[in-house]
């Protein structure tokens, strides 16, 4: 997903589930913000790079992909854009490391979902946000994994957009190439993608970069054949897909308000958001590579305020500017803590399940300091059943 729709897109959700207008704007500003917290952005603030939530283009192509650097990058895309779906999901054959990297495979409604929902119940808005922007990737981001890797990743030529003309449906063949800074022609059906690369842990071989930004744009219907599946047809419709995440979003955002009295994965609030489907359907299928215009109108349509856009620097001067003490207070502070939790809670619940792939973690609990500097602020934020530590 883009600016689109985890900034303005949450604002109406957030909107929808009953925050105030300051309330939605915190709100969308943090789920956007999830892909702008890079270790370069932390080491110009002075904040701690544990925290990074994304890494940059320049970050991934000077990244070491030696086994600390792997678990690096997958700490990151794994627990903030790739959630994984089932850590103990049973194949019928693989060596063991294939069977790691297939569990990381990002689904909607996974256990670590409820997990993640839970994690910032009671929390700052900068955590709903964020819990936001993870919900969402799980619907767009699904079937690829956030850890690099040929055999799971990588996607055949065979990719066909699936277009109505006159009520009958259509194959169109999309085609890639590779064009660093360029930008996809959606009228030609050219779009960009990483380039081939033969290594396993290729950073070519990252979450969906093999297939563009296909999963980005909520329009498109197409066919593919992913490799983790054995190159067999897949579907994805993301037109629906959006819109269910949407719903959820509504639905996760009411419990985190404390409106519902539980979160459900599966469960979405079709209800509330009803008056609002025809709209947000034709957002959704208009074809365009940036809907922002249209879900500006909409949510500004819905509060009757107006949306500023967004600016990824608008905090910084706040954290900068206050002493040790008092940055944990600030915007980015609170967002900070979030992430840092996240990325913790993610990071256990895969070496729990007796996976490497993201780094070993420890429990909380009687084990000591063991390696993050705010060992016991994550203490006090995380909850008794999910203390744990990366």
């Amino acid at each position: 997903m883009q600016i689109d729709f985890h900034y303005y897109a949450t604002y109406c959700a957030a909107y929808l589930a009953g925050y105030s207008h300051n309330e939605c704007m915190t709100i969308c500003y943090s789920d956007q913000f999830t892909d702008c917290c890079s270790k370069s952005f932390l080491a110009g603030i002075k904040g701690p790079l544990s925290a990074a939530t994304t890494q940059t283009a320049t970050e991934l192509l000077d990244v070491s992909t030696t086994v600390t650097g792997l678990q690096d990058i997958t700490r990151i895309w794994a627990s903030f854009h790739f959630l994984p779906g089932n850590l103990y999901a049973k194949i019928k054959k693989g060596t063991r490391m294939y069977r790691n990297k297939y569990r990381l495979i990002c689904k909607p409604n996974g256990k670590l979902v409820g997990d993640t929902i839970e994690l910032a119940k009671g929390k700052s808005l900068q955590a709903v946000g964020l819990s936001m922007h993870i919900l969402a990737d799980t619907w767009a981001h699904q079937n690829f994994a956030g850890t690099p890797s040929l055999v799971i990743n990588n996607v055949s030529d065979f990719i066909f957009e699936i277009m109505e003309y006159d009520g009958v449906l259509n194959d169109r063949k999309i085609k890639f190439k590779h064009s660093p800074g360029g930008t996809d022609d959606i009228q030609g059906d050219t779009f960009i993608s990483t380039v081939y690369h033969s290594s396993e842990n290729s950073i070519m071989n990252l979450g969906h970069g093999r297939a563009g930004h296909l999963p980005d744009y909520s329009f498109i219907r197409y066919k593919y054949m992913p490799a983790w599946d054995g190159y067999r047809v897949a579907i994805k419709d993301n037109p629906s897909d959006y819109y269910h995440a949407f719903c959820q979003m509504v639905y996760a955002m009411k419990y985190l308000r404390r409106v519902n009295d539980e979160f459900k994965v599966g469960v979405y609030d079709e209800e509330t958001v009803l008056p609002w489907k025809d709209r947000i359907m034709k957002i959704l299928t208009k074809r365009q590579l940036d809907a922002s215009e249209d879900w500006k109108k909409l949510g500004e349509e819905m509060s009757g305020r107006k949306i500023e856009d967004f600016d990824e620097n608008k905090f910084s001067s706040e954290y900068v500017s206050m002493d040790k003490e008092s940055k944990e207070g600030t915007f980015l502070g609170k967002f900070i803590m979030a992430a840092l939790a996240q990325k913790s809670m993610v990071t256990n619940r895969i070496y729990k399940s007796g996976n490497k792939l993201a780094g070993f973690s420890i429990e909380y609990k009687g084990k000591g300091k063991a390696g993050i500097r705010d060992f016991m602020k994550l203490i006090e934020y995380i909850p008794e059943k999910t203390d744990e530590q990366d």
